[in-house]
């Protein structure tokens, strides 16, 4: 765990602790709490099957302001009916009673195994010294206490100047497996103490997510829980932020910095992972069409499987590049890996097979796909695929 210290966000406090919801004994409740109401904006999963607490915060993000985040991890309430949904309304309520605020101020997360009942006795006994143990030092312990497969916490903190003061933003994210865009089976929260205008907050963060979190691929698995959430308490006193305001530049690029970092170690810890595929594709007539071909060589099994193996087949890159149906000339199409040229002109490009192999070995790889065709671009971050991947979801629930 990380120096709990780092991570100190002004108006915030958090905790996190075992309840018993996992079998394993690890911590598994987790809460943030705002000293004051706080702005809120709030991206979902686009599945069709909603889970209980992402159906709830729809509904409560639409309002605009929040004050708390109670999170369980170890048990998805996806996939429950109406009694998942009454259980996700009575933790709310329950922390909502426990802080001393309004019910409809308190937002929530679940992430787990799928189509199991939460097991609310073990919550709701548990919620009184969730509450009591808030501390401003507390992210780290809700960060852990999220966490399912995931081998290490993710959590970032940047600081800026806007609106004539000092003002913080930090990132926490949990997510391994079952990641993909709209957006992957990943909770992360976004808090600062900016003073932000609605409106903005909420533009922005929804391309900050396009950006990040929407553009990440481990296993091409949409989630029923996806949620990612953005409190801004405004206790840092600024001038309230604007596009084109005073500072409102460097907040928005600290706010992307913190959603890309987090992003990218979710595929770093992309369940089984051992690499982190940069894939970009240029030269494409839209943007929408480099996404696509993006998207085809992140999500290729044979593409994801090479690069476990340490092959450098290039086959398998443009394979995957030419079957969904986008416009392609062969001959326009250039490849590389790291910056050496693997394909051009319809034909592999000779090199030395030392350097690719030296190349495979690296942790983080970037492959170039430039299409010829116009000016559209696209980037996402990907891993490959490994024989614990499949180990590790063949046993999921046992």
């Amino acid at each position: 765990m990380s120096d709990s210290s780092v991570f100190l966000v002004p108006g915030f406090l958090g905790n996190g602790m075992a309840a018993g919801i996992k079998v394993n004994g690890k911590k598994d409740l987790s809460l943030i709490f705002s000293t004051v109401p706080a702005k809120a904006a709030g991206v979902f999963t686009t599945n069709a099957f909603k889970a209980a607490p992402v159906l709830l915060d729809m509904e409560r993000v639409g309002k605009g302001t929040a004050q708390a985040i109670v999170t369980n991890s170890g048990n998805a309430n996806a996939a429950t009916g109406d009694e998942g949904y009454g259980n996700a309304r009575e933790m709310a309520r329950a922390a909502a009673a426990e802080l001393g605020i309004g019910e409809d101020l308190v937002l929530v997360g679940s992430t787990g195994v799928i189509g199991q009942p939460l097991p609310m006795g073990r919550i709701l006994s548990a919620m009184g010294s969730l509450v009591s143990g808030l501390k401003p030092e507390g992210l780290a312990d809700a960060e852990e206490a999220i966490m399912t497969t995931d081998r290490y916490p993710k959590m970032g903190l940047r600081k800026c100047v806007a609106g004539g003061r000092e003002v913080t933003l930090f990132g926490m994210a949990k997510g391994a497996g079952m990641i993909e865009p709209d957006m992957a089976t990943l909770l992360s929260y976004v808090l600062t103490d900016a003073d932000v205008d609605g409106e903005t907050m909420k533009r922005v963060f929804r391309e900050a997510v396009a950006r990040s979190f929407n553009a990440i691929s481990v296993d091409g698995c949409m989630s029923t829980n996806d949620t990612v959430l953005f409190l801004a308490n405004g206790t840092a006193g600024n001038r309230p932020l604007k596009a084109g305001s005073a500072g409102f530049g460097a907040f928005r690029g600290a706010l992307f910095e913190i959603m890309e970092d987090l992003a990218r170690s979710i595929v770093r810890d992309g369940e089984g992972a051992t690499k982190v595929l940069d894939i970009r594709v240029e030269g494409a007539r839209s943007k929408k069409e480099a996404r696509t071909v993006a998207y085809a060589v992140a999500r290729s099994n044979l593409v994801k499987a090479a690069f476990y193996g340490k092959d450098a087949n290039w086959g398998r890159i443009i394979s995957a590049a030419g079957s969904v149906g986008v416009p392609i000339d062969p001959a326009d199409v250039h490849v590389s890996m790291d910056g050496v040229p693997i394909f051009a002109g319809g034909a592999g490009t000779a090199q030395d097979e030392g350097v690719l192999r030296e190349i495979m070995e690296r942790p983080e790889i970037s492959v170039l796909v430039r299409l010829g065709t116009g000016r559209g671009a696209f980037r996402v971050f990907a891993s490959d695929l490994t024989h614990d991947y499949v180990s590790i979801n063949a046993h999921y629930r046992t």
